[in-house]
């Protein structure tokens, strides 16, 4: 429903969208995107990088004449990857989590793809001429890139501790925020719970493929016990490979779905909760601009008044499209998590039935040789 509408204010079809490719030249990642034009057979392939996303992020986040902007609750654009920086990989899991895990940045492409299919999919954002202009056009979107210094962070978050806590005065978006503390804090711990079991997983199959590696080194044909002891070390060589390679397969299964899902909805609670703390904001501003108009002096009330009714009108709109955002958020949520848990739960049984079958004919084996 939403690729439809969005459909219509683009030039591409939002389920084209894909990363085909990266390239690595340092800590430079260059990302291929290729998307299909909806007015004809022609495919498009543009080259980016991080900055060029980044570029697109803070594009939407400064759109000019846009009512309720700041109610929109953003599609999360994932950190930057520092990919050379080996000797860090402690501070990589730390900022990236799944998406520093996986093979030729898979992980971290896929991301960056859903990223853009949701920018896309966005009934307001999709209007954007900047996200237009990054799928389409060949050249790089331009140099200006919007930075925020460390000073800007310190303050926002002294100013988010001193007015998060502040009551609503619409119960709609006080439930709201309570709710979205406690989804957010729950989708972060399933997260990195989940991440330790990828990762122990990894270890245990990098464990199995060194046992499996050194019974190769008890092979002795001296005699004919050695001989059949070498047999058995061959065969369990076998069976510890296979090991390896189903904590191999389902450590992927974990990272490739049910690990990007949940990556995705951490994410995507923090960006509600960025929203939810945007119309905070505007709410306590509104509030004060009530209490100065109602001191202010009868030659300065005209002014203050018209202010309030100025500051009021940006509030109700950005409340509306917050109702609206928060209607959507939710719905979408429930269908791409439900979409990840049942790829996951596929996965999963297909790997245990391939391995299943076997170590059944590994069993089978190892009883041969016992009657032999």
């Amino acid at each position: 429903m939403e690729g439809s509408n969005a459909e219509t204010e683009l030039g591409v079809s939002v389920g084209s969208i894909r990363i085909t490719d990266v390239t690595q030249d340092g800590d430079l990642l260059t990302f291929a995107i290729t998307s299909q034009k909806l007015n004809g057979s022609a495919g498009v392939c543009v080259f980016r990088t991080y900055d060029d996303f980044d570029w697109l992020q803070q594009s939407l986040f400064s759109q000019e004449n846009l009512p309720g902007l700041q109610g929109i609750i953003f599609p999360p654009l994932p950190s930057k990857a520092f990919p050379s920086q080996s000797n860090t990989q402690t501070k990589t899991l730390k900022q990236l989590g799944f998406l520093a895990l996986g093979q030729d940045w898979q992980s971290y492409c896929k991301a960056l793809e859903f990223y853009l299919q949701q920018v896309a999919a966005h009934p307001t954002l999709c209007k954007s001429k900047a996200l237009d202009s990054f799928l389409v056009n060949s050249e790089s979107p331009g140099k200006q890139r919007g930075k925020k210094g460390i000073f800007n962070r310190l303050s926002q978050a002294v100013e988010e501790m001193r007015k998060e806590s502040h009551k609503d005065v619409d119960n709609f978006f006080q439930n709201e925020r309570n709710k979205n503390t406690n989804v957010a804090s729950l989708s972060k711990v399933a997260t990195e719970k989940l991440l330790d079991v990828v990762m122990t997983e990894q270890k245990l199959a990098l464990a199995c493929g060194h046992f499996s590696t050194s019974l190769h080194l008890c092979v002795n044909q001296d005699d004919a016990d050695a001989v059949a002891f070498s047999k058995i070390c061959l065969k369990l060589s076998d069976i510890i490979e296979a090991v390896k390679r189903n904590f191999e397969k389902v450590a992927s299964n974990n990272l490739s779905t049910l690990g990007l899902g949940l990556d995705l909805e951490s994410r995507y609670q923090e960006a509600e909760k960025e929203m939810l703390f945007r119309r905070t904001c505007k709410l306590i501003e509104l509030e004060t601009v009530k209490k100065n108009t109602e001191k202010a002096k009868a030659n300065k009330r005209e002014v203050m008044e018209a202010f309030q009714k100025a500051v009021e009108k940006e509030f109700n709109q950005i409340s509306s499209v917050a109702k609206q955002e928060i209607e959507r958020f939710h719905s979408s949520r429930v269908n791409v998590l439900q979409n990840f848990l049942i790829g996951w739960c596929e996965q999963q049984l297909n790997t245990a039935k391939e391995f299943a079958e076997l170590y059944s004919q590994h069993l089978e084996a190892c009883r041969n040789m016992y009657l032999d």
